[in-house]
């Protein structure tokens, strides 16, 4: 295995998330400095199973409380369940690199920059949830963003159509109403760090829409069909209304796209 991707696995199977963090920056900057690249692309073995610390416990979406943010319980937890979103993107960024070989080096390139935006986001994120007197794995989470991404994990095409284009674009909508719930409870902090947040996931769901465009016309593959096709055949019903339009086209969504999406939401028969 190639220095690179082996520094990559090495990010990916650690169990720490503070070690995780720190092996991510580390291997951003050796990135920058040219210290190591992805052109020596020998053969990997996937990772299967991420690493990720004993807690949380991972249960079913169904059996996570719901939980008011006026109590200190409550606005914990939902600052742990961003941890852990965070947490589970840097897993993903890392995947997308080594379970992919034969791409163009700016693939590579784009997917490093995600993993090392995400790793700051998680710490951003789980010092506020220090601060608040609680620790990552306090909660109880999910393991939903994995499980898609175990599902994707045959073609790098699907996994550039729904991972980044339908997990994370849903953060594009939901974000800015988050945003204004820790504003009314006075949680600047947390308000600082999403817009943070906001604004890069911005730049990763975009990243994911053009290494999909590249993918799709490197196939002869419409886009928008492709995209739609996907997303009924794997995850029909996992479409939320309202989108937000503005973001999504700033990140990639061309209009068709957003009206089908629309469609699809509101008729889930109708592709």
């Amino acid at each position: 295995m190639s220095e690179f991707f082996a520094a990559v696995e090495k990010c990916l199977c650690e169990l720490d998330p503070q070690r995780k963090k720190d092996l991510t920056f580390e291997l951003v900057e050796k990135w920058q400095d040219s210290e190591i690249n992805s052109k020596d692309r020998e053969l990997t073995i996937p990772v299967d199973i991420a690493g990720r610390p004993s807690k949380p416990r991972l249960v079913a979406p169904r059996e996570l409380p719901r939980r008011s943010l006026h109590n200190p319980e409550g606005h914990a937890a939902l600052v742990h369940a961003i941890a852990h979103i965070e947490f589970n993107a840097i897993n993903l960024a890392l995947d997308a690199i080594h379970r992919f070989g034969h791409l163009p080096e700016a693939y590579y390139h784009d997917w490093l920059k995600v993993a090392g935006e995400e790793a700051y986001h998680f710490s951003l994120v789980n010092e506020h949830l220090q601060s608040l007197g609680y620790q990552y794995g306090d909660f109880n989470a999910h393991d939903g963003l994995w499980e898609i991404a175990h599902q994707t994990k045959h073609d790098v095409l699907v996994r550039m159509a729904l991972v980044p284009r339908v997990f994370e674009a849903r953060g594009l909508d939901v974000t800015p109403g988050i945003i204004e719930k820790f504003r009314l409870i006075g949680d600047n902090k947390a308000v600082e760090i999403l817009e943070i947040i906001l604004r890069d996931e911005i730049g990763h769901v975009k990243i994911g829409s053009r290494w999909f465009n590249f993918l799709c016309e490197q196939r002869n593959l419409s886009h928008d069909e492709t995209f739609i096709e996907l997303v009924s055949e794997y995850l029909i019903g996992s479409i939320i209304l309202p989108l937000q339009r503005d973001f999504r086209q700033k990140a990639g969504f061309s209009d068709n796209e957003l009206n089908l999406l629309e469609r699809l939401a509101s008729s889930p028969d109708v592709s």
